[in-house]
């Protein structure tokens, strides 16, 4: 039996790293982000840990409750890490699934030295644990704002098959960072739950052009919603993640000036755009319709066209 030397063992790891991150589970995400064989899951499967309420509605439960936490490595350096599975109701908040993500980031703050990288991949919160669900993204928004208090950096990397919505984008909104690719979509309310409480008319959900332009990873990064545009990758999400660890900066008044310049500079830039087409007609970019396919090279040049205020880092 060929025993694969070191290099052979990294070249395999770096071809895994390719893989695209829409497409992978939420524990592939995890083991590729962090350095092989560092993950040390807390609260994992084996503990059964699961919602006590989906039983009641006769819905499917998930041991892991749809939320993985734990401590690793990436590149050598300690991280808490989170990771939300959006194949499992569309990776929504419940009372067990926003508990670990709340107790992991206290555990942050009370360690102090230790960043935490959260994978967000959500659709807002569960229906059949609203209260709980609400009050959990209450719990999780302290808790970030607490552990950044205390000097913790907290990392939000947005790509997967749910986005970010509902109270996910609030949380991502407090995180010191956030690292974004094409397929991620941020927003509070998702396309569905505009069109079905204001009509078609107001947003079309069906429209791809429309919610991509308007909520999709570029778009977040053009106007400042994002600190990284990614390709869609595990390695591009690694790299960029490792970036935005060494560049964000404690919260501090300073912190919280720079992010209120950072909200004005927005206003002055696109506050006249009546639609997100304007905003794109401002760098050069006419046909919407195009916005999707745009390579990851040609949108990192037109993007380079806007002009961004000083204080880059949140």
């Amino acid at each position: 039996m060929n025993v694969p030397t070191n290099a052979a063992t990294q070249a395999a790891g770096t071809d895994a790293r390719q893989a695209s991150w829409y497409e992978s589970s939420a524990r592939s995400r995890v083991s590729l982000l962090l350095d092989d064989d560092s993950f040390n899951e807390f609260l994992g499967p084996a503990e059964r840990e699961m919602s006590p309420n989906l039983k009641s509605f006769d819905l499917p439960e998930q041991f892991d409750d749809g939320m993985i936490v734990g401590r690793g490595l990436i590149k050598s350096i300690p991280v808490f890490i989170a990771a939300q599975e959006g194949r499992f109701m569309g990776g929504a908040f419940g009372e067990v699934h926003g508990a670990k993500l709340t107790g992991l980031l206290r555990a942050a703050r009370d360690i102090r030295s230790v960043p935490v990288i959260i994978l967000f991949d959500t659709g807002g919160v569960r229906l059949q644990e609203a209260n709980a669900g609400e009050l959990a993204i209450a719990e999780i928004m302290r808790a970030v704002i607490e552990a950044r208090i205390a000097g913790v950096t907290v990392i939000g990397l947005i790509g997967g098959r749910a986005g970010c919505y509902g109270g996910g984008g609030l949380i991502a909104g407090c995180c010191s960072a956030l690292a974004v690719s094409e397929q991620g979509r941020i927003s509070v309310s998702g396309p569905e739950v505009i069109e079905t409480n204001r009509g078609v008319e107001e947003f079309d959900s069906k429209d791809r052009a429309l919610v991509w332009r308007t909520m999709g990873g570029k778009h977040r990064r053009l106007i400042g919603g994002a600190d990284g545009f990614v390709d869609d990758t595990i390695a591009g999400f690694r790299e960029t993640a490792l970036s935005l660890l060494a560049d964000t900066r404690p919260l501090t008044l300073q912190t919280l000036q720079d992010e209120q310049r950072r909200l004005e500079w927005r206003i002055e830039q696109f506050g006249k755009s009546a639609d997100a087409i304007d905003i794109w007609r401002s760098i050069g970019i006419t046909d919407a319709a195009s916005i999707p396919e745009m390579t990851y090279a040609r949108f990192t040049a037109a993007a380079q066209k806007v002009r961004r205020p000083n204080h880059a880092a949140r």
